[in-house]
């Protein structure tokens, strides 16, 4: 069999990888040793920079739709709810999706391999890699289905979206360095009868611990439990049942409540470990099998499906227009300091949650519940945390790709802001994947001319310079901004310069 890109590993990662390549009409195979999607609910935080890629082709709405939002936390200690904080303000006027969404894995999986099946493509199930090689000119594999028939796939390029204990990784040889908390981790999809609405996040707040219970889709009854094991507890994960971990919420948690119904649950230790490099060749790694880290701040499987998206339009320069494979190396260049961060932040957002020291249990139970609502109201926080959470902030600042000319507020790099013209987001103009011209303008311009530099390389938007987008970028004056397929920005400047846009697509394609 031979293809362009073998995706090795058919997750939300990996998957949402294939949907991207099926949009760039590139040829793939993506096979899974499982049988089908997964029943499971797994991860289920769905972040909003995650839905902007989405929205791209269709599918966020019907995401939201089969999804729960949380419209507020509230925060118990002893039994009692001692704060609440409430969400509507959290990411109001930064994203057309200002909040964090919890849908069950299985449902995601579904639609992302439905929207792969309606576009003709399928997973090759029950398969699994054995062995690969590459060369300069791609990558040989032997794959294995669930008969023990072996085929050998060629591909020009190979992702590894195979997980933690990836194949692909092990075999090209990358470190994975990192820690592992000794305490044990339980997640556990329930039904509930209890007290408190379904409309809120509800964090029992304990001196060496946080249970957390998330409201999810299906039911006023059905949450997702999130908690720990308290230090010592030795067992093996495989060996806990799940009586030990009611116990231990009632323990922790002080409520009255009764579970009536557990769909699933897991034990499991927590690792937090990324790859020194996230390709070697033509072989690259994406999601858990290039960086793995705890839970905190639902980050793990959209960081994958970011991934993703920040490869699959460099492997459609390099397949569809013939790039330089050298913009191939930004991959590793944009993604592997975001996975550094990731692990650090995630590292301290446990540790605040985990620490049993007796200054994080004060802070934990008698300062942060009074102090939360004010601080979800307060501005200049919201304004820092939420692009935190929700992705949005990410930026490629310090890519080789990024070029400002110019003083703005907003930098090559970061992701195009979002803001409403005419009523519509301005998201609505750039769901093709493609690089995205983008004149701001305080007058006319030489549409003609534009339309003749980028030479059928980029669409072409013009825009009146409205008072919130001179605000936004901090311009009074026209400006350019040139976007990459992944809606970052590549290249802002004063006025409009042929010169300058045609040498950047030049030394990018």
């Amino acid at each position: 069999m031979q293809t362009q890109v073998l995706i090795v590993g058919a997750g939300p990662t990996g998957l949402a990888l294939a949907v991207q390549l099926t949009r760039y009409k590139i040829d793939f195979v993506i096979i899974d040793k499982a049988e089908t999607t997964t029943p499971f609910s797994k991860a289920i935080g769905v972040q909003a920079r995650t839905l902007e890629i989405y929205e791209q082709f269709g599918i966020a709405h019907e995401l939201v739709v089969a999804g729960t939002i949380a419209q507020r936390a509230q925060f118990v200690v002893d039994g009692e709810v001692r704060g609440e904080a409430t969400f509507a303000e959290f990411g109001k006027g930064m994203t057309a999706y200002p909040y964090v969404l919890f849908v069950e894995q299985g449902i995601h999986e579904r639609m992302l391999y439905g929207y792969l099946r309606s576009h003709g493509k399928d997973v090759h199930w029950s398969t699994e890699l054995e062995t690969f090689t590459q060369d300069e000119a791609g990558v040989t594999a032997v794959v294995k289905d669930a008969s023990g028939r072996t085929e050998i796939i060629e591909a020009k390029f190979m992702v590894g979206c195979d997980g933690a204990h990836s194949i692909v990784r092990r075999t090209l040889g990358l470190e994975f360095e990192g820690g592992t908390f000794e305490r044990l981790f339980y997640v556990a999809d329930v039904e509930i009868d209890w007290q408190f609405s379904h409309d809120a996040l509800t964090a029992c707040l304990a001196e060496h611990s946080v249970t957390a219970f998330f409201p999810m889709a299906g039911g006023d009854k059905h949450y997702r439990i999130v908690g720990t094991f308290p230090e010592g507890h030795e067992k093996d994960p495989a060996e806990i049942l799940y009586d030990e971990i009611e116990r231990q919420i009632a323990f922790d948690t002080g409520l009255k409540l009764d579970i009536t119904n557990v769909n699933w649950f897991s034990v499991y230790k927590v690792h937090t470990r990324h790859v020194n490099k996230f390709s070697v060749g033509r072989c690259f790694l994406a999601g858990d099998s290039a960086h793995i880290h705890t839970p905190a701040g639902a980050q793990g499987m959209n960081t994958g499906i970011q991934d993703g998206y920040n490869l699959a339009w460099k492997l459609a320069l390099v397949l569809n227009s013939g790039a330089s494979l050298d913009i191939l190396n930004t991959y590793n260049e944009e993604r592997l300091p975001n996975a550094r961060q990731l692990v650090r932040s995630t590292d301290r957002f446990f540790q605040l949650g985990a620490n049993s020291s007796w200054l994080a249990a004060f802070l934990r139970t008698r300062i942060f519940p009074y102090v939360a609502n004010f601080a979800f109201r307060f501005r200049p926080f919201t304004s820092r945390f939420f692009p935190f959470v929700s992705q949005i902030g990410i930026n490629y600042r310090q890519s080789s790709s990024s070029r400002t000319n110019g003083a703005f507020n907003v930098m090559a790099g970061d992701r195009m802001p979002y803001f409403l013209i005419d009523g519509s987001s301005i998201y609505d103009r750039l769901r093709e994947p493609t690089f995205h011209l983008l004149v701001f303008a305080d007058g006319t311009v030489p549409v003609d001319e534009i339309t003749a530099d980028l030479g059928g390389r980029a669409d072409f938007h013009v825009v009146p310079l409205y008072p919130n987008i001179a605000e936004i970028f901090g311009a009074t004056k026209t400006f350019t901004v040139l976007l990459r397929p992944d809606n970052y920005i590549g290249y802002l400047a004063d006025g409009y310069s042929g010169e300058d846009v045609k040498d950047y697509l030049n030394k990018i394609r």
